[in-house]
């Protein structure tokens, strides 16, 4: 049973633990995070969804987050529209999953001639996965 510890917003240390881990993925994607947002998939409990926050004034000028409802990790290809970003040529593509702020994987790609890039996202069981992108 949860108990009322004054400021406190869990009752577990597991729970603090991700508390604390997503208040800090946040604050340090914040710029992008309440920037421009575009729908990708329509959320609807079926497949993995996403949407792309935009904002061609910061470094990080777009970040991709996808959710998977699914009760198995999902991997999807998804061809993601940079050009609300502002990016045209290369880009660097970061990928992680879920609340740290590190990347798992970067790379450099190019945007296509319709302004859009391919990338390859696995999406853990109830879970999500971000990927940021920035110009080369």
């Amino acid at each position: 049973q949860a108990v009322y510890r004054g400021h406190r917003l869990y009752d577990t240390p597991r729970v603090r633990d991700a508390v604390k881990a997503w208040v800090n993925w946040y604050k340090h994607h914040r710029d992008i995070l309440e920037s421009d947002l575009v729908h990708g998939r329509r959320a609807d409990g079926r497949d993995v969804d996403w949407m792309l926050h935009v904002n061609p004034r910061l470094e990080t000028k777009g970040m991709l987050v996808a959710y998977n409802p699914l009760d198995e990790p999902a991997s999807r290809t998804i061809r993601v529209p940079l050009s609300l970003t502002g990016i045209d040529g290369g880009v660097r593509v970061e990928m992680n999953s879920g609340p740290s702020t590190e990347a798992a994987s970067v790379s450099i790609e190019t945007v296509g001639r319709d302004g859009r890039v391919e990338v390859q996202v696995v999406v853990p069981a109830g879970g999500m996965t971000w990927v940021r992108f920035s110009e080369e």
